[in-house]
């Protein structure tokens, strides 16, 4: 009987071993885990879970009925620490060996962290569920929290803080909170979401340091300035976990570098999730987002199955979707599609930026994007209009 070894248990490793029972496969199935949690849905963490509105419990993915049909070993509590390519054989952190026919590399993203902060107490990243409950139990008590880094995990938990009564400061080292993925148009314009609900944002500098002397109570910035704070959460975005693969030969540069089918430098393993950064027309992409970590594993398992059953992988469709993101904040939806440039001049369709809105991203005439905020219906029928350009372009 074959085995198929799916290294990691979050999002993409679920859908990955899914995927491959849809697909047909029926041989030994193991699932390779840090966490000794089942699997679990991460967008709610820096919501429901931090506003005391779920514990955790109700965000499996998966129920006793659809893990019983996976028919599947759960590894849980112990990571991947190595990988031999030639024989697709895995060191486990307990000790022991896991030769497979087949390996899916779906070990995610940790959260990056500051230098020099790891001993303070009431300070935070945020990633997995013991993370949320970590911060929620310091977030049950009046403080100043500041948080650092103004990209979508960090506007969430500065608006969870915010909603639970909190003094809060956001501290983005751009002039302008995700310049980057919204352009200077857009990102000015949703600024006002922490301004209009008493949020303070300092930009334009960077953290030099934390002071405590055991909690945290200030944090200095490099403008000499000082912010006092009793919280203090670090998101500055993540950084893929592909240290375990040193040594294998497998090829990384900031993610398991793949091709359009999901394959890796070795033969039969590939990647998916955000672990992995994927060729494709627009160059090479490492996406973050909850609907790739969704998606991508059904290219990789059928990519990986293509493979080992003797078949062209390069005869299947290429994995290059439309990019799609959403983000909760303050009592909004903002949704985002496609792929904006710096320089898109942004158009507004329906609504007012004032308040609820549509609108598209222009780049030499052609839509290169779309941005809604509180509203679903304008958005879906631009992000088909923008799927079908996407499909042609």
């Amino acid at each position: 009987m074959t085995t198929i070894a799916v290294v990691g248990t979050g999002l993409a490793g679920v859908r990955a071993a899914e995927a491959l029972r849809t697909e047909g496969y029926g041989g030994r199935l193991v699932l390779v885990g840090e966490e000794t949690a089942a699997p679990y849905d991460r967008p709610p963490l820096s919501k429901q879970v931090l506003l005391g509105k779920s514990d955790g419990q109700d965000l499996a993915l998966t129920d006793e009925e659809q893990r019983a049909a996976l028919d599947a070993e759960w590894l849980s509590g112990t990571g991947a620490t190595a990988l031999d390519p030639a024989t697709r054989t895995l060191s486990l952190a307990d000790g022991r060996t896991l030769p497979a026919d087949g390996v899916i590399i779906a070990t995610g993203a940790r959260a990056r962290s500051l230098p020099g902060t790891s001993d303070l107490r009431g300070v935070h990243s945020l990633r997995t569920l013991d993370d949320a409950l970590r911060l929620r139990e310091d977030l049950s008590r009046p403080g100043r929290v500041v948080v650092v880094g103004g990209g979508f995990i960090g506007a969430e938990v500065a608006s969870s803080a915010r909603a639970l009564g909190h003094e809060v400061t956001v501290v983005e080292y751009e002039r302008t909170p995700l310049l980057r993925q919204l352009g200077q148009a857009a990102a000015k314009i949703l600024c006002r979401l922490h301004t209009d609900h008493a949020v303070r944002l300092v930009t334009g500098v960077s953290v030099t340091g934390l002071i405590g002397p055991e909690r945290v109570r200030q944090v200095t910035l490099s403008d000499g300035r000082s912010l006092p704070a009793n919280v203090v959460v670090i998101g500055v975005g993540a950084a893929p976990n592909t240290e375990w693969l040193t040594g294998s030969g497998i090829s990384c540069d900031n993610g398991v570098l793949t091709d359009e089918w999901c394959r890796t430098t070795a033969p039969g393993v590939v990647a998916a999730g955000d672990v992995a950064a994927y060729r494709c027309r627009s160059g090479r992409l490492r996406i973050e987002h909850w609907t790739n970590a969704r998606d991508m594993p059904v290219t990789a398992a059928r990519s990986l199955l293509a493979t080992m059953r003797g078949q062209d992988p390069t005869d299947l469709p290429v994995y290059d979707p439309l990019p799609y993101v959403w983000s909760d904040q303050y009592g909004v939806r903002l949704q985002i599609a496609g792929r904006p440039g710096p320089n898109d001049q942004l158009e507004l369709l329906a609504g007012s930026y004032e308040d609820r809105f549509a609108a598209v991203y222009r780049r030499d005439g052609a839509i290169s994007g779309a941005l809604a905020v509180d509203s679903p219906r304008e958005f879906g029928r631009l992000k088909r209009e923008l799927r079908s350009a996407w499909a042609t372009r």
